[in-house]
């Protein structure tokens, strides 16, 4: 038999445990071992019945995702569950931890299914920009009906056992024990001469659905705004409409023939690298797992604004105690009111359990002693945006914070290394830029100083794991990966309305590409007054002979801060966060472009596409020959979790890659010529252009 699969007797029952460490994954191997188990116990006379059981720490949590796009080894998997469904001895699936993908379809093949109540099943195949390949989606309709499989298959969440038992998935959840649980199971079934339950056969289940023939478009207008976009959830749901109109077979080649559209689509491309980019983000080369970290017990956060509720919020949700600190008892009694809001308007919502939102208020303190952060293990400073207060918040932390704390900024732009240097202990410091809203965004900037310890780092990537959060180290630079990157695209969006776009047509191209919003309702969402600020303490060392819009700082000048204000690049009606255009603003607008001596014209949306686009791109080649990251994967990590790039395009270095850098290198060059020193090619996007290569191929 294959290594990676074994079979045992245990009494009358054949067990055959697949060991594939870590998930189990449904490789070669794996599959041709399945199927001489399965012969095997079929052969054997004195089996009586089969249980498929997972080795280590879960059954099978999929196919392996490294065979994609390579040419099939045989058997198929098809071929597996086959084998499995016609067995004249009953197989029962066994499972603990997550029984995922063609994992849940060689459940699905079995003739029957029990599991560990923590054990989980599901088909999240939809967020690789794929659909269940292997007859997930024939198999499951049958199973439990075809409105329940819909929710399951086009949202690709998993459900825990009991929840899995109510549906008809799982047809007993047993004790700890699995093993022991499933040969008793095997052997009642065989004692009691239970029939081989041949899900492909069942009929009944898909009655309803027959009988309500708008079901599936109904489900597609419910799903249009979520998956905007998107291929795969819109095939999911063609996929599961074959297994009520079609026979079981015709169903299954239909199912092959969407799963083909969709592998074969640059979407499945761009979430598959969006899966992998996430995970490869986690690889520090000079950090190794294995790195000392120190446990975090308790945080506090200095600062309870916007940002710093939300980073407490992270805390408590977490489990983690959390000591938020103000300069007055109203910010302070402000600050936790809110975070009391969003808690409450979880609960409305059905998500959290009003006892779960009492716990998380009891684990936050609110206090005005800056000396009740002694026994925190890390202390995050969330206070205004500016060197000075930041510097003088550090120097006072550095004086009270316990030895081996940790010192986070949640800074978006400024010099890690300035504010370590008003302490004693640099290695303790660390950026932690959090992207607001700091309890729903879960995107997490980890910005390495100079002397930062990698113990420092260990710690922070750890708690970064713990509390949720997609984490990327950046290296120490003006506005890190994400808002150095989005400098350029917004010089950009504002140089394009002067010269003659709206900002509502700029927002329309950058929508329909896919981000959740364009630049202009970003910047009314974020508030226009944050990058402001920030302008203005730039001001003195701007370069005065470059091209500079003004219309931003104009816009701030009258007190259009965006949606809080109810005007900013858009105007609000009162209680509405629709986006209307502003003939105040187009007037703007106009007066800029006459006093910078442009003539303004027709812009295409091509072109405004490609400026966007490929400012973000350009920037993006300069932080990576800079090592302000580590990888071109990095860089679309940050932007698919903390920018709202499309994940189906991948990011924007992998865009950029999938367009061709010969193609992006030639329209940068092209705006080089046009509009000047901006656009000036980075060396790295010209060599790989010129290498036919990508940033991809890129390793310092």
């Amino acid at each position: 038999m294959s290594e990676l699969v074994s079979f045992e007797k245990q009494g009358s029952v054949g067990v055959i445990t697949v060991n594939n460490p870590p998930v189990n994954a449904l490789a070669q191997g794996v599959r041709q071992g399945l199927i001489e188990g399965l012969a095997r116990g079929i052969d054997d006379p004195g089996v009586s019945a089969m249980v498929i059981i997972g080795g280590g720490r879960t059954f099978i949590a999929g196919a392996d995702i490294r065979e994609f796009g390579k040419p099939p080894q045989p058997p198929d998997l098809h071929s597996v569950l086959e084998k499995i469904e016609s067995s004249p001895k009953p197989v029962v699936a066994a499972i603990h931890g997550t029984a995922l993908g063609g994992g849940l379809e060689v459940c699905l093949a079995c003739h029957y299914r029990v599991a560990v109540a923590a054990g989980q099943v599901g088909l999240p195949e939809v967020k690789l920009g794929l659909l269940p390949g292997a007859g997930g989606t024939q198999r499951l309709p049958r199973l439990i009906g075809a409105e329940a499989a819909l929710k399951m298959i086009v949202s690709g969440d998993p459900v825990r056992a009991p929840r899995a038992k109510e549906l008809g998935i799982v047809d007993e959840v047993v004790g700890e024990d699995l093993r022991a649980g499933a040969v008793a199971f095997a052997e009642k079934l065989v004692a009691e001469k239970k029939p081989l339950r041949k899900i492909s056969a069942a009929d009944d289940k898909l009655q309803a659905a027959r009988q309500n023939p708008a079901l599936f478009e109904t489900f597609k207008k419910g799903i249009e705004r979520e998956a905007r976009g998107y291929l795969a959830p819109f095939k999911c749901i063609e996929a599961v409409q074959a297994a009520v109109t079609l026979p079981f077979a015709e169903g299954l080649k239909r199912e092959r023939q969407l799963f083909q559209e969709c592998m074969a689509s640059p979407q499945s491309k761009g979430q598959i690298h969006a899966f992998f980019a996430e995970r490869e983000a986690t690889k520090i080369p000079d950090v190794p797992p294995g790195t000392p970290a120190r446990k975090i017990e308790r945080a506090a956060v200095i600062g309870a604004g916007t940002m710093g509720g939300g980073i407490a919020m992270n805390f408590a949700n977490a489990g983690i105690p959390v000591t938020v600190v103000e300069m007055s008892q109203e910010a302070l009694d402000r600050g936790l009111a809110v975070v009391k809001k969003n808690y409450a308007g979880t609960v409305e919502k059905g998500r959290l359990s009003q006892a779960d939102m009492d716990k998380r208020m009891g684990l936050i303190t609110g206090t005005l002693d800056r000396g009740a952060i002694r026994e925190a293990d890390i202390v995050i400073e969330a206070v205004f945006e500016e060197m000075a207060v930041k510097k003088d918040v550090f120097a006072a932390l550095d004086k009270i914070a316990k030895p081996g704390a940790v010192l986070a900024s949640n800074t978006s732009t400024l010099d890690i290394d300035q504010i370590a240097s008003a302490t004693s202990r640099p290695e303790a410091v660390i950026g932690t830029h959090f992207f607001s809203p700091a309890n729903v965004m879960r995107l997490l900037e980890l910005v390495r100083g100079a002397r930062t310890a990698k113990e420092t780092i260990a710690t922070s990537s750890e708690l970064s794991r713990r509390i949720g959060k997609v984490w990327v180290l950046a290296g120490n630079c003006d506005g890190f990966i994400g808002n150095r990157m989005l400098a350029p695209y917004l010089r950009e969006a504002e140089f394009l309305v002067e010269e003659g776009a709206t900002p509502q047509q700029v927002d329309k191209v950058i929508y329909d590409f896919g981000f959740a919003m364009g630049p202009f309702a970003m910047q009314d969402l974020a508030g226009l007054d944050v990058g402001w600020r920030i302008r203005k303490g730039k001001a003195a060392a701007r370069r005065k002979d470059l091209r500079y819009s003004h219309v931003g700082d104009r816009l701030c000048e009258q007190g259009r801060f965006g949606q809080k204000t109810g005007s900013g690049w858009y105007r609000y009606e009162p209680g509405s966060r629709t986006p209307r255009p502003d003939p105040e603003v187009e007037a703007l607008i106009a007066a800029a472009a006459k006093e910078g001596g442009i003539t303004r014209r027709q812009v295409s949306d091509e072109e405004v596409l490609k400026r966007c686009l490929w400012a973000l791109v350009n920037e993006g080649a300069r932080i990576l020959e800079e090592g302000i990251a580590l990888r071109s994967s990095d860089i679309d990590v940050t932007y698919l979790y903390g920018y709202g790039f499309p994940r189906y395009r991948g990011g924007p270095m992998f865009y950029a890659d999938q367009v061709g850098l010969k193609q992006v290198y030639g329209d940068v060059a092209a705006f080089h010529t046009q509009h000047g020193e901006p656009w000036t090619p980075a060396p790295l996007l010209e060599r790989l252009a010129k290498e036919g290569k990508g940033f991809r191929d890129f390793s310092r």
